[in-house]
């Protein structure tokens, strides 16, 4: 089933100018967006410094997991096994997990759970980041859902570690 949504979704790469375009900006820049809005938060309030720290945390948190994840698991990229359309070089490493996705889903959930509006447009940012990877023919739709939710929980847990530790300090 992998295959197929695969297949799917990356049989249009490279046959559509103006999306295969936006999908390379989406995959390479769109990281930038949530960079951006991390700095911009901590520089407001208290309160949006708290949000940018849990999104921070939570990043670093999943960058950990995803370094963990590639020391023992190996996962073959689509490109790798199978002639697919393919629009920009990558990296020959494990498919599994997808770094872009797994890091947008982070901060866009640590966002949301502070901050409903911008949380839900980081998230669907986030979730364009993981089509934009499949498009350009690096993962399978099952390495971006993985690396969502391992993102998206990393985050409700540093969440609630995080309020935790701050309610044992009042």
């Amino acid at each position: 089933m992998d295959e197929k949504m695969f297949r799917a979704i990356n049989r249009f790469s490279g046959h559509l100018p103006l999306l295969d375009m936006l999908m390379i900006f989406i995959s390479k820049k769109v990281r930038y967006v949530f960079i951006l809005v991390l700095i911009f938060k901590y520089y407001q309030s208290s309160a949006h410094k708290n949000e940018a720290v849990h999104a921070t945390r939570s990043a670093l948190f999943a960058l950990l997991i995803h370094f963990f994840i590639k020391l023992f698991y190996f996962k073959p990229r689509p490109f790798v096994k199978r002639r697919v359309g393919i629009l920009i070089p990558s990296k020959m490493d494990s498919s599994f997990p997808s770094k872009h996705t797994m890091l947008t889903f982070a901060v866009s959930t640590a966002i949301f759970l502070h901050e409903r509006v911008l949380g839900a447009i980081l998230g669907g940012l986030a979730t364009l980041t993981g089509f934009s990877r499949v498009w350009l023919g690096h993962h399978y739709p099952s390495d971006v859902l993985g690396s969502a939710l391992i993102g998206s929980l990393t985050s409700m847990l540093t969440g609630c570690t995080f309020s935790k530790n701050k309610n044992l300090k009042q």
